[in-house]
This record gives C-alpha cells, sequence and structure tokens, in this order.
C-alpha cells in the first residue's frame, strides 16, 4: 500500500459552517479533554452507507452512452434556452452559479475541516475533508477531460461538434456543475434528512442551468459535469470504489493540523 497526503492548516472560518455541519449524522461527541492520543488516524467512509458499490466497465460505458444521447440535442436545447432567456433566468442563473465557484466549494468543505479542528471534533474534520477530496478530485479530472476533449464553448459560435483536443477549448465537460454536484453529493451523503439531500441537489442542479443560461455550456457539457462530480464524491466517501483505490483517510492533530491521503491495494 501506497500513502501520499497534503497537508492542511487550520485557519479562523466562518461560523455559519456550524450550522451546516450540525446536520451531519458525524457530528459524536468531540474527543474528551483529556484523551493524551496526539492524534487520530480514520478512514474517510461516510458511516450513512448501506454497502460498497463497485464500478463496472458497462456502467462507464452507460455514463459515455448517455453523454452521447445528450450531445444530439445540444443545438436546439441552446436555441431554445438562448430564445427565452429573461431577466428572471439571469437572476435564478446568478443565484446558483456560485455554488460551483470557489466562494462556495472551497468555503464550505475547508470550512468544516477548520470549524471540526477548532472544536476539536474529529467527526466534523473529516466530514469537510471528503468534501475537500470530492471537489478536489472533481476539479482535477475536469482539468484532464476539457484538455482531452477541447470542446468549443457555445458562445464562441463554433458550434456543439468542434473539437480540437489540447487547445484552448475547454467547454466539455462543465466545471461549474461538476464541482457543485461534488460538494452538494458528498454533503448529501453525510445528512439524513431526505428535504436536505433534495435541496442540496436542487442547487447542484440549479448550478448547472446557470451554465447552459449563461451560454457558456453545452447540455451536455452539464451532464457530463454532473457524472463527474457525483463519482468523485462517492468514491472519496467511499460509498463508490474502482480500481481498487479505496476512499481516503484523514490524520487530525489537536496541534491544529490535518493531512488528507488515498491508500490502493494491488
Amino acid at each position: 500500500r501506497r500513502w501520499q497526503g497534503a497537508e492542511l492548516t487550520a485557519r479562523p472560518a466562518w461560523l455559519l459552517l456550524l450550522g451546516l455541519a450540525g446536520q451531519t449524522p458525524l457530528l459524536a461527541q468531540a474527543p474528551a479533554a483529556g484523551d493524551p492520543s496526539p492524534t487520530v488516524v480514520a478512514d474517510s467512509a461516510s458511516p450513512v452507507q448501506p454497502h460498497v458499490h463497485r464500478i463496472r466497465w458497462y456502467e462507464a460505458a452507460a455514463a459515455v452512452a448517455g453523454t452521447s444521447v445528450l450531445m444530439l440535442v445540444d443545438d436546439p436545447v441552446e436555441r431554445y434556452v438562448q430564445r427565452h432567456r429573461s431577466n428572471t433566468s439571469d437572476d435564478v442563473a446568478s443565484a446558483f452559479r456560485h455554488a460551483g465557484q470557489p466562494e462556495v466549494y472551497a468555503t464550505v468543505s475547508l470550512g468544516l475541516v477548520v470549524v471540526g479542528l477548532a472544536s476539536h471534533n474529529s467527526d466534523i474534520a473529516r466530514a469537510g475533508g471528503r468534501a475537500v477530496a470530492a471537489v478536489g478530485l472533481a476539479g482535477a479530472s475536469t482539468l484532464v477531460f476539457k484538455t482531452l476533449i477541447g470542446r468549443a464553448r457555445p458562445d464562441s459560435g463554433l458550434g456543439s461538434t468542434n473539437f480540437h483536443p489540447f487547445s484552448r477549448s475547454e467547454s466539455m465537460p462543465s466545471g461549474h456543475s461538476a464541482l457543485a454536484f461534488a460538494l452538494m453529493t458528498s454533503l448529501a451523503d453525510d445528512v439524513h434528512s431526505h428535504w436536505l439531500r433534495a435541496g442540496f441537489y436542487s442547487v447542484a442542479v440549479g448550478t448547472a442551468f446557470s451554465r447552459v443560461n449563461d451560454n457558456r455550456h453545452w447540455l451536455s457539457d452539464t451532464g457530463f459535469g454532473a457524472i463527474v462530480g457525483i463519482t468523485s464524491a462517492k468514491l472519496a466517501d467511499g460509498h463508490w470504489r474502482i480500481f481498487g483505490i479505496k476512499p481516503p483517510a484523514f490524520l487530525l492533530s489537536p496541534s491544529g493540523g490535518a493531512a488528507i491521503g488515498w491508500q490502493a491495494s494491488f
């Protein structure tokens, strides 16, 4: 087994994250103040998981096929949305767009880690660590796919079938959609409330809508982004497995530090 980690240092964060953290089933009592253990090492697998699903080749093929089907309607959907675009749709898009930007996904995920460390509650910190791992994996995957696919954005005027790998064209997949779905899926997997889960996913769907409304992405871009985001979150919290890669584990230190790393068995 191999271990690779990247250290995170706790810093003051918005206390509004306490409200979100309070909804997770991870909020067990914090370790006693007199606990002599200098560190806590824990697997990141979410406690809200009935089983571990191993991704099969045909499921990956189905995801590719589904994205391909969406590509068939990219042009008519783009024309319809832009023809019916209004101040109202722009306002809705503006409200949801931020979920795919650093001010939301970075603040919420890293903020949970900070809150957990500041309160000496390793469970909250691990919940944040899962979110950090999810958005990190989604972000890295998105960059790779964008480079390999090289699809032109709809506002470029080049059409939905313009692909130039390793170019500056970076429409597929939608990064906003991928990051929003990664964060919201991670949060949804850590709560028991169906209403909260529906709310989290609604925010992610709204983010995807904003990218189509703003004419920055094709419909299939957002669909592929959703697949990337959901898969990243499920791998990070241990619900899904692929290539023998286990969910990340976290090393938490009472002195105010945390490390995250992935393990794989071959």
